[in-house]
């Protein structure tokens, strides 16, 4: 196939395209190299990619209308797996119009370029955030999520409304996948097992929220990469049992589907610190802080129905992933 993923140099969409390289796939690639975190980071892990054969980058930014319209002119592409987004909770206090541009009008230049483009599956990118004030765990894609706590967490409730609309209106396959707290190799420096690994080998204190009593499900990058590529194989068909009467947050009358895609195995921070210590050799020194705003205290993945429609079966324990990335971690930055 020929799939365009956005976001590219990014953690998961580099890792996606290698893996897609892997198996034959032709890569379009897109990224605008933004500075929210190392661009020198960025410009790695595209390096790799650029290497390989199949692969092509177009340096652009998903809210520049003209630009994805040619884009979408130049290419026909079988799927379109977009990534592309501001991303980060707590940045999205601070900088509230780069989630507008970023997440609103570059989605709706992606969702036209598919409906003008033919294209047979869009796979988007949504987040574990949309659950917000949400407290009954396991999250599970069968419940009202109207409740954002950030407007992170809001853009990304809106993506999936607005999929569903040219879903409704135009027969456009529309998937969205809601991660839940990705880590491991080669992942982003705002994410805290990243955070923390520098930090500690810097001898410095550790920024813990709400004194280390947070439960995140923290999924390994290979697993969530897995259940990625199954999910583009598979659009989604009409669900003849939905009913107005009694709608289905999760599926539709329309080709739309939304799934939750995470380990299913919620640790506790501070256990994810021990483990880290472990790994690094080096006790942390942390800096015990009270809750964010914007942020929640608990996230756990009811993956049953990506399991049921592919076979999803995330593997990678915590102890396994966290070395992993140390190992990364000190082999590129050389520490």
């Amino acid at each position: 196939m020929k799939l365009l993923v956005t976001g590219a140099a990014g953690f998961i969409g580099a890792a996606l395209s290698h893996r897609l390289l892997d198996r034959g796939d032709e890569v379009v690639g897109l990224d605008n190299l933004n500075d929210y975190y190392d661009v020198s980071l960025k410009e790695a892990r595209l390096a790799r990619l650029t290497e390989r054969d199949g692969f092509t980058f177009v340096k652009l930014d998903v809210a520049d209308r003209e630009g994805m319209e040619r884009l979408f002119r130049e290419h026909r592409f079988d799927a379109v797996m977009h990534l592309a987004a501001q991303a980060g909770v707590r940045y999205s206090l601070e900088n509230p119009h780069a989630y507008v541009d970023a997440n609103l009008v570059g989605f709706v230049n992606v969702l036209e370029g598919c409906r003008h483009g033919g294209v047979g599956h869009l796979v988007f990118a949504s987040s574990s955030s949309v659950y917000g004030a949400n407290t009954r765990l396991p999250f599970s894609e069968h419940d009202n999520v109207d409740h954002p706590v950030s407007l992170y967490a809001a853009t990304k409730k809106a993506n999936e409304l607005m999929a569903h609309t040219y879903a409704h209106l135009y027969g456009l396959p529309c998937t969205g996948l809601r991660f839940f707290t990705v880590y491991g190799p080669w992942g982003r420096p705002d994410m805290a097992l990243f955070k923390f690994t520098r930090l500690m080998l810097e001898d410095k204190p550790i920024p813990v929220f709400n004194r280390g009593e947070m439960v995140r499900d923290f999924t390994y990058i290979d697993d969530i990469i897995e259940g990625v590529v199954r999910v583009i194989d598979r659009p989604p068909e009409p669900d003849p049992s939905w009913s107005g009467d009694r709608p289905d947050p999760a599926t539709s009358y329309a080709p739309w589907r939304i799934f939750n895609i995470g380990n299913s195995r919620p640790v506790k921070l501070m256990r994810y610190i021990e483990v880290l210590e472990q790994c690094l050799g080096r006790k942390a020194k942390m800096e015990l802080l009270p809750m964010q705003p914007g942020d929640v205290k608990a996230t756990q993945a009811d993956t049953t129905e990506l399991r049921n429609a592919v076979g999803y079966a995330p593997s990678t324990p915590i102890e396994e992933g966290v070395a992993r990335f140390v190992s990364w971690y000190r082999d590129h930055y050389r520490v």
